[in-house]
């Protein structure tokens, strides 16, 4: 009887191959790239969401931090890596939104990459030095196209997030205000305490500090819903500027040809960590909400993010250097 047990075990994973691979997945650590140094937040989300992951899976994951050349780096890594679920990747607006758009990159951001998963996201916020007399975004664009030439903002780089998305509210109001990049957002918003520069859309989590401090003012947040941090900032929605939903964005990828019944056990546990009810506050120091989505969703996010910004890009004539 046993013997015959075994043998019908046996032909019913010849029979249903993805079924067997799947209960069979993983059998060995799993290799998390994050394409940004130790220590940020982009890592902090990943080690966050990684640790509980793993333990659902039965196996760890190793996180491995891959920094060079803005993003590009670990996506090569990860697109050139076996599809076998044991190399993943934490993609985000960076290396899967603003980088393709902006630039010539050495990686396909669609072609090469299976979506496992969206992980979460925070809102930008439009900001401005306490100084500056306004304290709504029409006083804002109404300000700024009362003093011509005067006004300026500070970006964490040319073709990063806060860049473009003051460059949408510029192509959206017909405003200009003087492009600042600088290299990372710290000492963007150094000069923006100082004065040096008097607007900014940083990510949420940077400028949370400062806003409770009093040293800049906050006059709305990107995003479809206000911030839960942030309760008493409108939406740009809500203040006129329907679709202006620019999120900096968390999520797991893997190589192109992952097979299905791997990337649903992936997506399924991943979901089941994000609607942990205690995840909320793990990443709230970083301001992120988790926002779970199937592997379909999320692969036509990211297929919107990349064709929103290119046209952003093409309509502003940012197109970077390699």
């Amino acid at each position: 009887m046993k013997r015959r047990q075994l043998l019908q075990a046996a032909s019913a994973a010849v029979a249903l191959p993805g079924v067997a691979m799947a209960q069979a997945y993983p059998s060995k650590p799993i290799r998390y790239i994050v394409p940004v140094a130790a220590g940020g937040g982009n890592d902090m989300i990943a080690r966050v969401v990684t640790e509980r992951w793993g333990a659902l899976l039965g196996q760890a994951f190793v996180v491995d931090n891959q920094s060079g050349g803005g993003g590009v780096v670990a996506s090569q890594l990860t697109a050139r890596a076996a599809p076998d679920g044991y190399t993943l990747m934490q993609g985000y607006v960076a290396t899967h939104g603003t980088t393709p758009a902006t630039r010539r990159i050495p990686y396909d951001p669609v072609k090469q990459f299976t979506p496992i998963g969206m992980i979460g996201a925070t809102p930008n916020v439009l900001v401005v030095n306490a100084n500056v007399p306004v304290k709504t975004v029409q006083e804002f664009v109404d300000y700024v196209k009362r003093n011509p030439g005067k006004m300026s903002y500070g970006s964490a780089g040319q073709g990063s997030l806060t860049h473009l998305t003051m460059e949408l509210l510029k192509q959206e109001t017909g405003a200009f205000i003087l492009h600042i990049p600088y290299r990372g957002i710290a000492p963007a918003i150094n000069d923006l305490l100082g004065g040096q520069t008097q607007a900014m859309f940083p990510g949420l989590a940077a400028a949370l500090p400062h806003l409770r401090s009093g040293r800049m003012r906050a006059l709305a947040v990107t995003g479809k819903a206000r911030s839960a941090q942030l309760k008493e900032v409108p939406t740009m929605e809500e203040v006129g500027f329907k679709g202006f939903d620019a999120m900096q964005w968390y999520g797991s990828v893997g190589p192109a040809g992952m097979a299905a019944e791997v990337v649903k056990r992936l997506n399924d546990t991943q979901v089941a960590v994000l609607n942990a009810p205690d995840l909320r506050d793990k990443l709230a120091g970083e301001a992120v909400e988790p926002w779970p989505m199937s592997p379909e969703q999320f692969g036509e996010y990211i297929r919107a993010e990349i064709a929103r910004w290119t046209a952003l890009a093409k309509a502003r004539n940012i197109q970077l250097e390699d």
